[in-house]
């Protein structure tokens, strides 16, 4: 995977940041999200290697990033220090301004480096979400019918840690097919591969557990705190038009909410469309940021 990129680790005041970086010109950072790793850029990222600098980074708590024990007040996993985490990142790349393309839980860190670091973030993707607050704040018996994960992953350490660990393989996967539109066999195998060895480290199980425990506390506060905030920075809103959230919600309207400066689009497939649908990926992000990136 990621052939012609380099693989490295940057320490970042005590936390271990693995990522793959290739190609020249303006810099784009890519953000996974649950349950995968950096790995599910690596049909997209060669593509867009082409005409920017492109750096897949893990989050602390999934791949090969570090995996601290989460804090009790949670602040340690929250989305917040995850942004922080990327920041240091590109800036021991040499990077002090850049593009920020997230998906699922990358999208939120994202997002949370926006409103902290406006100076710092060129332009904002978000992929397949809608802001956590309406997540936690607008729930209906649907929203947890499809969504409940974010309930039971978030419930007091160390039960469902011991659930998963059963059978990682077969939590994480349900979670891959649950979200509308996406089969096993839309994942490259060599990428499924590269999750399963991830997922497999109980240290991972705790690290995305620790992730939605974040998400149903300190992050909740953060939104909460900036909920009157917009962000000025070029947006792109980019989803599955097939997936559960855009059946439970009008992703662009809430995204409107947050984003002053905002183009929305998608792609007929679920949650991980961008596994689906790579090359319509790559081209779709680098027409947004065509404009953006001198």
């Amino acid at each position: 995977m990621f052939e012609g990129f380099r693989q490295s680790r940057a320490n970042v005041d005590g936390i271990d940041v693995a990522f793959v970086a290739g190609g020249s010109g303006p810099a784009v950072l890519l953000l996974h999200g649950f349950p995968q790793t950096h790995a599910m850029w690596a049909r997209v990222a060669p593509i867009m290697a082409k005409h920017c600098t492109v750096v897949c980074a893990d989050l602390r708590g999934y791949g090969d990033s570090s995996k601290p024990r989460c804090l009790s007040d949670r602040s340690n996993y929250a989305f917040r220090a995850m942004a922080n985490d990327q920041i240091g990142l590109m800036r021991q790349l040499g990077f002090e301004r850049f593009h920020v393309v997230g998906h699922d839980r990358g999208g939120r860190t994202g997002h949370r480096m926006a409103l902290d670091h406006p100076e710092i973030v060129s332009s904002l993707s978000v992929l397949d979400i809608v802001p956590t607050y309406a997540m936690f704040m607008d729930i209906n018996r649907e929203i947890a019918r499809s969504y409940w994960h974010w309930y039971f992953l978030s419930q007091p350490e160390p039960f469902p840690e011991r659930m998963i660990a059963c059978d990682p393989d077969f939590f994480y996967e349900t979670c891959l097919i649950g979200w509308g539109a996406t089969r096993l066999q839309d994942f490259e195998h060599e990428m499924l591969a590269e999750y399963r060895r991830a997922w497999n480290d109980s240290a991972m199980i705790h690290g995305s557990c620790s992730d939605y425990r974040a998400a149903a506390t300190v992050d909740l506060e953060h939104d909460t705190a900036d909920i009157g905030r917009k962000i000025e920075c070029p947006a792109l809103v980019f989803y599955g038009s097939r997936g559960q959230m855009a059946k439970l919600f009008d992703i662009p309207a809430e995204w409107r909410k947050r984003l002053a400066n905002m183009t929305d689009t998608s792609l007929p497939g679920g949650h991980f469309f961008v596994d689906q649908f790579p090359r319509e990926t790559a081209e779709i992000l680098l027409d947004f940021l065509a404009p953006e990136q001198t």
